[in-house]
């Protein structure tokens, strides 16, 4: 991190739910190379708190409250965005839920609806207000999972709307292009408050940790790297594509 480059500079991203965890470290890295970055997340304290350590980090920041299932709350922070910078040339959709262990026919209707519309749903529509305020040479970048590929038992049904977002990338690229780059970054097991079920059992993360070739977890900055270089001009010949983050976990050949 001591030799970061400069490679947002004049540039305005939004990233969602970026409170903490992934979303932030993403935030970070984004504003500490330069860009003007808006945080949010549902709690008005978390965004406070986000605001404030980016700040002291010497970023221009601005946090809105959005729960992204909610329209209303989608549009607003689009309309804050553009009305304080003007513009937005990155958008990177990371907001995700988990609601259940349940095998997927053992699924309710009720968490199949709140996975498929925090998950999958939400992300088109955040982009559909994003769409005309996007600058040509802009980037869009879904985080997806390594469980996209090959959805384990205890989050089956949450690695297929993962699996939805790859596709989604695919299909969006080729609707955006040639102004927006549309990419994807499939994070392997990263210890976040997310995933603390995982992480903090000593024996499931010692089982992930050997199923690693690295031999370790991922790091919220690892993702971070992923996604500013996605971001980035130095990414501005890749589009559709998807980055596994994972340390080697396997995904696909």
């Amino acid at each position: 991190m001591e030799k970061i480059g400069k490679r947002f500079e004049g540039k305005v991203a939004i990233v969602t739910a970026s409170t903490q965890g992934i979303g932030f470290s993403i935030a970070q890295r984004l504003g500490l190379e330069g860009a003007s970055v808006v945080v949010s997340s549902r709690r008005q304290n978390n965004v406070d708190e986000a605001v404030e350590k980016l700040k002291a980090r010497g970023i221009e920041v601005l946090g809105v409250v959005c729960h992204v299932s909610n329209a209303q709350q989608r549009k607003n922070l689009i309309d804050k965005t553009v009305q304080k910078y003007g513009k937005i040339d990155v958008v990177v959709s990371n907001a995700a839920v988990n609601p259940s262990v349940d095998a997927i026919l053992a699924s309710k209707e009720a968490v199949l609806d709140k996975l498929w519309e925090i998950n999958v749903k939400a992300a088109i529509l955040l982009l559909q207000d994003a769409a005309p305020h996007l600058q040509k040479g802009s980037s869009v970048i879904f985080i997806s999972s390594v469980t996209g590929y090959q959805p384990p038992s205890a989050l089956a049904m949450y690695g297929v709307t993962k699996t939805a977002l790859l596709g989604l990338t695919k299909a969006l690229a080729a609707e955006m292009a040639p102004d927006t780059r549309v990419n994807c970054v499939a994070p392997g097991f990263v210890p976040t408050r997310f995933a603390d079920f995982l992480t903090n059992n000593d024996e499931i993360r010692k089982g992930i940790e050997e199923k690693t070739l690295l031999n370790r977890l991922g790091t919220t900055e690892d993702m971070a790297a992923a996604t500013a270089f996605l971001a980035s001009d130095d990414a501005s010949y890749i589009t559709g594509e998807t980055i596994v983050v994972a340390g080697g976990t396997p995904s696909r050949l």
